[in-house]
């Protein structure tokens, strides 16, 4: 149980650290009204976009162990789904992994904007959208598939979660985010470029919140 609660909090620290360098990379006041064609990054400042940079890099690979906590949390219920799900988080957090890590180079080349010509820019642009944005509909697919997979084994039942915590996968809590970001702007503005992070801090807190109880309850 207590491996298990810290690779529960170490999955918390990579929302934290990955979700405030992230927020570094892409915010800025601007954000909504600029959203096409990476322009928003002409409004982030390059300390910014090297601080971001590091943190994001910094905070990843926990969440590696983050994973490894959900498959703590379900492999008395089915060992196989279980692998499953760590299997697909682990894809998932490569591939994130080197979008994110894109991302203050796309900033960069957006700064750089009235230093080339726009062909040269626009190839760049194209370039980036077709190998890195990409990663990003890939990773979206991926969460489903991963959060169909964590939903069907909650409700096999066994593991240590209640069954209330299918309700809560990663791909259900992205999309109540989206929802809550897209109906009130003034929240949405912080809260949509790290999206990712704000749904796996929901995620591990209620898995620890469950495992706390659990543990509470035997004694």
């Amino acid at each position: 149980m207590k491996l298990t609660r810290t690779f529960g909090y170490l999955g918390l620290v990579a929302s934290l650290l990955v979700g405030l360098g992230e927020y570094f990379l892409h915010y800025s006041p601007q954000i909504l009204e600029h959203a096409s064609n990476y322009e928003f990054f002409k409004f982030v400042s390059q300390k910014h976009l090297t601080i971001g940079h590091f943190l994001a890099v910094i905070g990843l690979p926990f969440y590696f162990a983050g994973y490894i906590h959900i498959y703590r949390m379900l492999r008395s219920g089915n060992e196989t789904l279980a692998r499953v799900v760590l299997a697909i988080g682990f894809i998932a957090f490569a591939v994130g992994g080197i979008w994110i890590g894109s991302r203050s180079s796309i900033g960069n080349i957006v700064h750089l904007k009235e230093s080339m010509d726009i062909i040269t820019y626009q190839n760049l642009l194209d370039h980036y959208t077709n190998h890195m944005e990409i990663l990003v509909k890939a990773l979206r697919i991926v969460i489903a598939t991963l959060s169909v997979v964590f939903t069907i084994t909650i409700l096999k039942g066994g593991t240590f979660y209640k069954k209330w915590m299918a309700f809560f996968s990663p791909i259900v809590i992205l999309i109540l985010l989206v929802l809550i970001g897209k109906i009130t702007p003034s929240i949405g503005k912080h809260m949509l470029p790290i999206l990712m992070n704000v749904t796996h801090f929901i995620l591990f807190s209620l898995s620890l919140y469950q495992l706390n109880k659990l543990t509470k309850n035997q004694h």
